[in-house]
């Protein structure tokens, strides 16, 4: 993988919050590496916003970059980084680059062609999935490490490996050419109240 200093402000990992898989996010954030990057997906939580600063602050104090996803007023209001862009609205990624010079746009992609048309429309990165089998809900058929690394050398921005990437599948994507590597269950610990 190539490392994030070749990237500009990309890190070489980020992750994916989800309100059911990861219930206390701030908890994962605390223990990422210095550099790693979190995508806070609110999915309509009435919490969102509290979530959102809560996540912030951690990221502030260790030094993680924060991205909302597909919600830039939620980010705007909790100062993030920027944007994650799911597929269906990837198109919108130069728009919200215009609005917000300063902030990094990454798209969801399910395949090559859906990497090039978030490419066209202006996003920075995108999270390529799903690349090995994986227990998410919305998984479908995995790329594997070899297909995954070939869209990756033509890919014509940075992409991240997502879906059932853990310890053990991440060193198949070791010579890949991606940004880094994304992930939510990898990472998830138990909740409080269930421990």
């Amino acid at each position: 993988m190539r490392r994030g200093g070749g990237h500009g402000r990309l890190p070489p990992l980020l992750f994916l919050t989800d309100p059911e898989r990861t219930p206390e996010p701030w908890l994962i954030a605390e223990s990422l590496p210095r550099g790693a990057g979190i995508v806070f997906r609110a999915f309509g939580q009435r919490d969102a916003r509290a979530i959102g600063l809560r996540l912030k602050a951690v990221a502030r104090r260790r030094g993680l970059l924060l991205l909302v996803g597909a919600d830039p007023r939620l980010a705007r209001a909790i100062g993030a980084d920027g944007v994650h862009l799911p597929e269906r609205l990837a198109g919108r990624a130069g728009a919200v680059r215009r609005a917000r010079p300063g902030w990094i746009v990454t798209a969801a992609a399910h395949g090559w062609p859906a990497v090039v048309r978030a490419a066209r429309a202006g996003a920075q990165a995108a999270l390529v999935s799903i690349v090995f089998p994986s227990a998410s809900p919305s998984a479908g058929h995995p790329l594997g490490a070899v297909r995954f690394a070939a869209l990756t050398r033509r890919s014509p921005i940075p992409v991240y490996a997502l879906g059932g990437v853990n310890g053990s599948t991440a060193k198949r994507l070791a010579r890949s050419g991606a940004a880094g590597i994304a992930v939510v269950g990898a990472l998830a610990i138990a909740p409080r109240n269930a421990r």
